[in-house]
């Protein structure tokens, strides 16, 4: 990927299993977030090859996306619409409806502990609250691969454990997970990871074996 004389990603090259959890791991300015944005289709690719649950992102978008959940680092839901309302909203664009939308927007609620402020505005939940309701949307259609951008940053330790305990119990079922962080105690988690640097990856392994790099 490139923007103008500047290199973002370079020619790299991963593979990830179905129910792995996948890290990516980097600084600020490592290529990390331009990678995770193209594997999810919202950047466009420049050169080579990316498939994305048997899906060519480069020819085939739209089924693509169909197949993914995707959770911003900056909260991306709509404000001025209450808890029930996003849910609402966001099964409808994932093409839920009638009988099938209300029992996934029942998981929602149940699973995430949200029932107590489904007419809150959104705009107002603690931001713990609000990483639940967005976990909730990415997940309301039951995607096979769910995209999660440095969702802990800011989080308190036992956000991120229970946000952990939830990835792990996903992962468990079958879905694929990809996550980008910056915190290492948290690249311990994923079955596998790369490191990014420039744009480039030195060095992809289990923790335990790029450890002993």
């Amino acid at each position: 990927k490139r923007f103008g004389d500047f290199t973002a990603v370079d020619n790299i090259s991963f593979k990830v299993r179905k129910g792995e959890i996948f890290g990516l791991l980097g600084a600020n300015g490592a290529g990390k977030s331009t990678t995770f944005r193209m594997l999810c289709g919202l950047t466009g690719v420049d050169g080579g090859t990316l498939e994305v649950a048997g899906c060519n992102l480069r020819y085939s978008p739209v089924a693509a996306r169909r197949r993914l959940g995707f959770v911003a680092q900056k909260f991306s839901l709509y404000t001025d619409l209450n808890v029930m309302d996003n849910l609402e909203f966001f099964g409808g664009a994932y093409g839920l409806h009638g009988r099938k939308l209300a029992d996934r927007i029942k998981w929602a609620l149940e699973s995430f502990s949200l029932k107590d402020f489904s007419t809150m505005s959104t705009a107002k939940l603690p931001l713990g609250y609000k990483r639940r309701l967005s976990m909730a949307c990415a997940l309301l259609h039951e995607p096979d691969i769910l995209f999660l951008d440095e969702a802990t940053s800011g989080a308190d330790p036992m956000a991120r454990r229970e946000f952990w305990a939830r990835i792990i119990g996903l992962a468990d079922s079958g879905v694929t997970v990809i996550i980008t962080t910056h915190f290492l105690d948290e690249a311990e988690y994923c079955d596998r990871m790369v490191i990014m640097m420039d744009g480039m990856i030195p060095a992809a392994g289990t923790p335990d074996e790029i450890r002993k790099l």
